[in-house]
């Protein structure tokens, strides 16, 4: 059987194996002996929450079910994004949380993303012992009478997460009001980032939050950026922000309809740090998938930047190691290690329009710290991800890598949450690694497809 646990948890389509009800039960009760190995920890709630997808509602009743069966106590927060669970499992002192998301996936896909009480992801170990124990089937010694756990419905602590991030953000003061577009992707943030925003004194213009079971990430959000962008063209916003389903990415739009992606929150945040003599190390982590601009870019300022595999599990390992503040990813997953412990959307756009605010520099100009290369991304369906195992796509991509040494770069990978196999390449002259990327692509889907 292939590992359960991805690089983002469990996630697969709702309500087959493993994202059953049962099975999602069995998964709960022992994630929740793993989380009571900890015994100073005993006592504390294991927070839940959701995005909204249809088979949110019955996961969830799953995943409180397994922890009450394990005589801990289930406290249900409902509709909020992953960040939320791993901020309110920390500063409120919970035995662990689940967020039930399928992130960036179609509405019938759904996960389990499992938090320790420190706020991280549980480490591998923590996730191989579940597993292990989950193929064995072994018998559960399960409590009784008094001591079976019990749920509870919690609409109080979200409130406590917004202010922690409003204290971020700061209020809109000044002669103008700044005005705003959010692409809510109908996902976890819908109900609360408009408000949010508003509630600081901005101005602003909200689509995605319509939120039905079906519609999350379907033609909005942060990977379909196209959604925003026509809503900016009809009139002047100051900054557009778009979020994924469980609001743990963020991807920004400029007022002239510039993409402000990872890469460059990245840069603008690093150097913003940088000058106020606030980036230990002067360090930021990123992955493998980074725009070579950033490299570059970050050379200029004297940055240090440290590459890992891709995964925010991964950047985050990183950053501990290096003692870093300020990691992620292309895709607009951003770690600010002095507020989080994981990637966070609304803590993202709250501190880029801080750096707007104390800078007086618009999105677009704070962006122009970097230059992207021509960079071109595929990503290829597949029914099996093992690339590397037939000789024609590994001699393909070989004689790219030879075509473009020295002027640019390849990178073959397989998804770590879909099956699909990705295709990327950077180059001085896009319509060569366009064309260079679309050969490889064909093989594979020769192969794979």
């Amino acid at each position: 059987m292939a590992r359960l646990f991805g690089t983002d948890g469990v996630r697969g389509l709702a309500n087959k194996f493993p994202l059953d009800g049962n099975t999602v039960f069995r998964i709960a009760q022992l994630a929740t002996r793993q989380l009571m190995l900890n015994h100073k920890k005993q006592g504390r709630p294991v927070f839940i929450a959701k995005d909204t997808r249809r088979s949110g509602d019955m996961l969830e009743h799953a995943v409180a079910a397994g922890v009450a069966s394990m005589g801990a106590e289930a406290r249900m927060l409902g509709v909020l994004p992953t960040p939320a669970v791993a901020f309110i499992t920390r500063e409120l002192q919970g035995m662990g949380g689940v967020m039930l998301s399928a992130s960036h996936n179609p509405f019938f896909d759904n996960g389990i993303k499992i938090f320790g009480a420190d706020g991280y992801k549980i480490s591998d170990a923590v996730e191989e012992a579940i597993e292990k124990d989950l193929i064995a089937g072994g018998k559960i010694e399960l409590p009784t009478g008094a001591e079976v756990g019990f749920v509870s419905h919690d609409d109080s602590s979200a409130s406590f997460w917004l202010s922690n991030l409003a204290r971020v953000a700061g209020e809109n003061v000044g002669s103008r009001r700044l005005k705003i577009a959010l692409d809510c992707a109908n996902g976890a943030l819908a109900r609360w980032a408009p408000k949010f925003f508003a509630d600081l004194g901005y101005s602003v213009d909200a689509i995605g939050v319509n939120p039905d079971g079906i519609n999350i990430n379907d033609s909005c959000g942060s990977t379909c950026i196209a959604a925003i962008l026509n809503v900016m063209k009809k009139e002047h916003f100051d900054v557009g922000f778009s979020f994924d389903g469980d609001a743990d990415r963020v991807i920004a739009i400029s007022s002239e309809g510039d993409i402000i992606d990872g890469d460059f929150i990245l840069a603008i945040t690093a150097k913003y740090l940088k000058d106020r003599e606030k980036l230990p190390g002067n360090a930021l982590v990123t992955t493998v998938m980074a725009n070579l601009g950033l490299d570059l870019a970050m050379r200029n300022n004297d940055i240090k930047v440290f590459k890992t595999r891709v995964g925010d599990r991964y950047v985050l390992e990183e950053m501990q190691k290096n003692q870093a503040v300020v990691g992620g990813e292309q895709s607009g997953h951003i770690i600010l290690a002095d507020h989080a412990t994981t990637g966070d959307g609304l803590l993202t756009a709250c501190n880029l329009l801080r750096i707007m605010r104390e800078t007086g520099a618009t999105i677009k100009e704070l962006s122009g710290v970097m230059s992207k290369l021509p960079q071109v991304l595929v990503n290829i369906r597949v029914k099996t991800k093992d690339f590397d195992s037939i000789p024609e796509i590994v001699e393909a991509i070989r004689d790219t890598e030879k075509r473009l040494s020295g002027r640019g770069r390849v990178l073959v990978r397989p998804s770590g949450t879909e099956n699909l196999v990705r295709v990327m390449a950077e180059g001085p002259d896009e319509s060569e690694i366009k064309g260079l990327v679309e050969s490889i692509a064909r093989t594979i889907s020769n192969y794979l497809c």
